[in-house]
């Protein structure tokens, strides 16, 4: 039997489009289950970079570098400091002339006395429109501090910043996460909305304190440069995978919940030349994604206050009885 081939071709238009549209029906695209209440204009995924700016906050001798035989105490550790220093000089400089390149903005964690000894790098960072948060007076421990010199410690860093850059940090990230269970407190007497000493989610919550809400917008040890890639042992190809592996996974569970996916850099190590080039790489292809957010964490920090009926609140008991950040008492 003779057919007319404009009816077949009919018909296999019409079975292509049956086909397509029970395909929709079973795989819908994932921007409809996203909405305002995820991220800005629907994103699927906001991805947080942090930068330590620490070069000139560490003690001149004992501090931890890339020599591992320890120098005798008390001695100045001239290769390790200059080590640091590379972050001044060269690190962040590269760093950020790479984030104006893909259009990335950053939450800048800055040591006082750091700042105090390059302000004017501080105020670049910021006048690239990055935000300038704290890392303490120093880069050593404060938890073991009274309450008071806690707090002249945290607000003589944040200080030094308000003076080099005009603007007050809102942001907190301790020596290593390691607060005490007072400092939650300090911070938000101190005017702080968010700290990052937490690495229990990928996504921000709000932890209820005696005085109100405190973000937490969770930091990283797994995709943390000084903990996962040090420098020995460093394989390029190995962390470029990792950074697009922790991306890929995030951004497929992004059309369904909140996610965010955090990348923490140093000024002395994610600085130097091979690895701008894996970042570089790494920043391509996630801007090549539709639907995502580069966004610093005081942004971040305020999406999840605004949007509190959408935004996990965490209820919790004192530091000493959980073990985890929250109020004192």
């Amino acid at each position: 039997m003779n057919r007319d081939p404009s009816s077949l071709d009919r018909r296999a238009l019409l079975a292509t489009g049956v086909a397509a549209a029970a395909m929709r029906i079973l795989e819908p695209e994932p921007t409809m289950a996203n909405d305002e209440t995820f991220w800005p204009n629907g994103a699927r995924l906001a991805v947080s970079v942090s930068l330590m700016f620490e070069a000139g906050g560490q003690p001149i001798s004992g501090a931890g570098g890339v020599i591992p035989d320890p120098i005798e105490k008390g001695l100045p550790d001239l290769p390790t400091n200059a080590f640091f220093q590379y972050g001044v000089y060269e690190g962040i400089p590269r760093l950020l002339d790479l984030f104006d390149r893909h259009d990335v903005k950053m939450s800048s964690f800055m040591i006082g006395k750091a700042v105090d000894k390059a302000p004017d790098l501080a105020r670049e960072i910021v006048r690239r429109g990055h935000e300038a948060a704290a890392h303490g007076r120093t880069w050593e421990n404060s938890y073991a501090l009274d309450s008071d010199a806690e707090r002249r410690f945290i607000a003589d860093g944040v200080e030094s910043i308000v003076r080099a850059t005009g603007q007050r940090p809102v942001g907190w990230n301790a020596y290593w996460m390691r607060n005490s269970p007072r400092t939650l407190d300090i911070l938000q007497d101190l005017g702080f909305r968010y700290h990052i000493d937490e690495p229990s989610r990928d996504e921000p919550f709000i932890v209820p304190l005696k005085g109100g809400d405190l973000v937490t917008v969770p930091y990283t040890f797994h995709m943390n440069d000084i903990v996962a890639f040090p420098f020995v042992g460093w394989d390029p190809a190995a962390y470029e995978q990792a950074l697009r592996d922790e991306f890929d996974q995030l951004y497929e569970e992004g059309a369904h919940r909140r996610r965010m996916m955090v990348v923490s850099l140093h000024d002395r190590i994610s600085g130097h030349a091979n690895r701008v080039r894996v970042l570089d790489r790494f920043f391509t292809y996630a801007r090549s994604k539709p639907g995502v957010w580069f966004a610093r964490k005081d942004a971040i920090a305020a999406w999840a206050l605004e949007r509190r009926a959408s935004t996990p609140v965490v209820t919790r008991a004192t530091p000493t009885e959980t073990g985890l950040p929250g109020s004192a008492d």
